[in-house]
């Protein structure tokens, strides 16, 4: 029984050894719903996927807000159209006038005749892009204007008929057409309009978006529009070409305008209200709506210095944001936006800096919160030691009393002390 005191003794410095070796590595191994602030901005340059780091500056915002989805952004010639030119298979009606009878088309004996002109039948512009004219034979009628194509029969009837004139008009227009395809209530192919029109006009001829289009929401938040025009294409929201009007740019001949519905999301995650994924629930969003929509920050776990978002950006954005390309690889680089909610300005910027389609918010939890998690883990620890050592006590004590003696319990508990008496 003397020498159990001394194997507690060895089996409880083992046991604290183990304890604090464990202890050392909890910290890497506590429970967390992501990184910490300081794995965020320090691990950026040692993961195999890299990443940009970008504090939210007033200068950020301002680059962003040039590049948004945009369509006045992305087409920045804002003038209307040229005045329409004829193509192959248009058909054309042409009427020739001459100042008196007697001429090329109007005879002498004309008097019956309801007026000095002659209307030829309608024609379509040839696979060679002209057309036919009695006595001035094939006029090229291809590219060219209605005035120009008027002028050119003319030249080439004045030296036989009488003073002539000409108007061209057109019967049927198969050319300098506007493509409506998607969630529109009549996709179809529209003639452009020689006076021009804007893509809501556009738009409106086609019937206006479809009842799909417009589902769950009367404002279209969900709707988006893909104008492709000359090899160039982009895309804005619906919602872009109502409430800014610069966006609803003038259509041109040729245009493809597409339609189609796709709920806006973004996710958040970390110290926040609510982790879970949220629709935009308008047609844009700025940041401090969306940490609204999510709860808010975590007022008892959140760092509000370290507000994170997730997003891709083009390679053309990334430059633009001063960010050094050269060692990501592919069209998207990865990037980290840091808000600060320190101060005043980092809510004024929020307010200014537009989410995106499946953008990822991530709020830290604050140095504090991980240290109590830590200080916990150690006191989790302290007590899976304690424990086993307080039965083995418990157990010594109890076989010294069932043997009648209580050698070996001294140095296990405290001696009670003896108060002298007076003889």
């Amino acid at each position: 029984m003397r020498g159990i005191p001394g194997q507690l003794a060895v089996q409880t410095r083992r046991v604290f050894l183990g304890g604090s070796l464990l202890a050392l590595g909890g910290c890497g191994t506590q429970p967390a719903g992501g990184p910490s602030s300081w794995d965020v901005w320090a691990w950026r340059e040692n993961q195999n996927l890299p990443y940009a780091f970008v504090p939210v500056t007033a200068e950020v915002v301002a680059v962003l807000a040039k590049i948004k989805p945009r369509l006045a952004t992305a087409f920045t010639d804002q003038r209307p159209p040229s005045t329409l030119r004829f193509g192959i298979g248009d058909i054309l009606s042409v009427t020739i006038f001459e100042a008196s009878s007697g001429g090329l088309f109007i005879p002498s004996e004309a008097g019956v005749r309801p007026g000095n002109f002659i209307t030829i039948p309608s024609q379509a512009v040839d696979v060679n892009g002209n057309v036919s004219i009695p006595y001035a034979g094939a006029i090229r009628a291809r590219g060219r204007t209605q005035v120009e194509l008027q002028q050119a029969i003319v030249d080439a009837l004045k030296n036989r008929a009488i003073e002539p004139q000409v108007v061209v008009s057109v019967v049927e227009q198969r050319t300098s057409l506007i493509t409506v395809l998607g969630d529109v209530q009549r996709p179809s192919r529209l003639p452009a309009q020689s006076a021009g029109e804007r893509l809501l006009e556009t738009i409106a001829r086609a019937g206006g978006p479809s009842a799909a289009g417009f589902a769950g929401s009367g404002s279209g938040q969900d709707l988006w529009v893909i104008l492709e025009r000359e090899g160039r294409r982009a895309i804005a929201p619906f919602g872009a070409l109502i409430y800014e009007p610069v966006n609803n740019i003038w259509a041109h001949p040729d245009d493809i305008i597409f339609l189609y519905r796709e709920p806006q999301t973004f996710l958040a995650f970390g110290a926040m209200g609510s982790q879970q994924q949220f629709p935009f629930g308008a047609w844009r969003l700025s940041l401090a709506e969306a940490l609204a929509k999510a709860g808010g920050l975590n007022d008892a776990q959140a760092d509000p210095a370290a507000v994170f978002l997730y997003r891709g950006e083009t390679r053309e954005v990334a430059e633009a944001l001063g960010i050094d390309c050269s060692r990501f690889e592919g069209p998207l680089i990865p990037v980290i936006y840091n808000f600060n909610f320190r101060g005043a300005s980092g809510y004024f910027l929020a307010t200014t800096f537009e989410m995106r389609n499946k953008d990822v918010m991530f709020a830290s939890n604050s140095v504090s919160v991980e240290q109590t998690k830590f200080m916990t883990y150690i006191r989790t620890i302290n007590g899976t030691i304690a424990d086993p050592l307080n039965t083995a006590i418990i157990t010594v004590a109890l076989r010294n009393l069932l043997a009648g003696t209580t050698v070996g319990t001294s140095i296990l508990t405290t001696p009670t002390p003896v108060v002298p008496t007076t003889p």
